[in-house]
């Protein structure tokens, strides 16, 4: 299927507002200042720079469940955002609410989190709601308690006419790939769930291995890996609806110089690919390795023409941190942007 240009130019953009600033001086409303000026659409708003904001707003320490404060604090986020003509496209990252065993501390925590993340997104004016799939130990990764959970959220959801973009992690307990998250999402049946897709998240569980020295998944040959992914995309493509894809995240990785470490990073609390996840993820055309716009292309060529969304976490090709101006930051995740539709658009 060829992919019309002109309707490519039109995908609105967004940027992740925990993917830019690297020190406490960049605080939020310089983040939206520069995300504007770059021209971007909305933000995703990561609940640590609402909770940063909170803190300096209030002139207090506000704890993350002070949902009052975070409320009170998200209606001048709205405003902020609304001065600038940005939206918020939807809050993030909820992690490691569905699995947990019945009478346990971390689901009554997990259910509380929940009713306290949908008072923020009535605060903030936004509808939607990123679900990252569990990366943490000791869950029930049964699909039926995993389902349940997950309806009994949208249920909660959709009281509020709220929507659940459900998202792959590429480290995560019981559904690091596209397809683990697109079943559980057919088998959830609601209509206000979807897909939150991810270039980075779909090439990092079925195509690359930050522990291998290639950089690529090493248990089989690499002609046998290519098709594989390359099956993997075309089933993408031939099997979910543009309509149950709510936004597809963009984002390359390095290749790390010394492979990740296989252990697990237990002073971060981190599997291999969370690490390498969490340090290694430039903007498109800018270092990385991935098969980004492959991905991309899969993607549109379900139909799909809503956000594209840049979340990216860029501590240079070691890891190591990275600084940089934020105009100019933001700026070149544009000219990203730009340079990914123009090479989707020439397939």
């Amino acid at each position: 299927m060829s992919l019309n240009s002109s309707l490519i130019e039109q995908i609105p953009t967004s940027f992740a507002s925990c993917s830019i600033g690297y020190d406490a001086s960049h605080t939020l409303p310089k983040k939206l200042d520069a995300v504007h000026k770059a021209g971007f659409d909305a933000i995703e708003l990561s609940f640590p720079d609402l909770l940063g904001f909170a803190c300096e707003h209030l002139k207090r320490d506000v704890p993350e469940d002070d949902y009052d404060a975070l409320c009170e604090a998200g209606k001048v986020v709205k405003d902020l955002c609304a001065e600038r003509n940005i939206s918020i496209l939807m809050l993030q990252p909820f992690a490691n609410f569905e699995g947990w065993k019945e009478g346990t501390k971390e689901r009554d925590e997990a259910f509380a989190r929940a009713k306290g993340w949908i008072r923020i997104m009535q605060a903030v004016g936004t509808d939607m709601l990123q679900v990252g799939s569990t990366d943490s130990d000791g869950i029930d990764t049964t699909p039926e308690k995993i389902v349940a959970d997950l309806q009994h959220l949208a249920s909660m959801l959709a009281a509020h006419n709220f929507r659940l973009a459900y998202e792959n992690w590429c480290w995560s307990t019981h559904a690091p790939t596209w397809r683990a998250v697109w079943d559980i999402v057919r088998a959830i049946d609601r209509p206000n769930v979807g897909l939150c897709l991810d270039t980075f998240q779909t090439a990092g569980s079925k195509w690359a291995d930050p522990t291998t020295a290639s950089g690529l998944i090493e248990d089989v040959p690499r002609d046998e890996l290519e098709a594989r992914f390359r099956a993997s995309l075309a089933d993408l493509t031939r099997e979910i609806p543009p309509e149950r894809i709510y936004l597809l995240q963009i984002s390359d990785a390095y290749k790390p110089a010394l492979p990740i470490s296989k252990a697990f990073d237990e002073e971060r609390g981190l599997r291999p690919r969370g690490v390498w996840s969490h340090d290694f993820r430039p903007v498109p055309f800018a270092g990385g390795y991935l098969p980004v716009v492959d991905v991309a292309i899969a993607v549109l060529r379900t139909g799909f023409r809503g956000y594209f969304s840049m979340e990216v976490f860029d501590s240079g090709a070691e890891g190591k941190g990275k600084k940089y101006k934020l105009d100019e930051f933001a700026e070149g995740a544009m000219e990203s942007h730009r340079k990914l539709l123009a090479a989707c658009s020439d397939a």
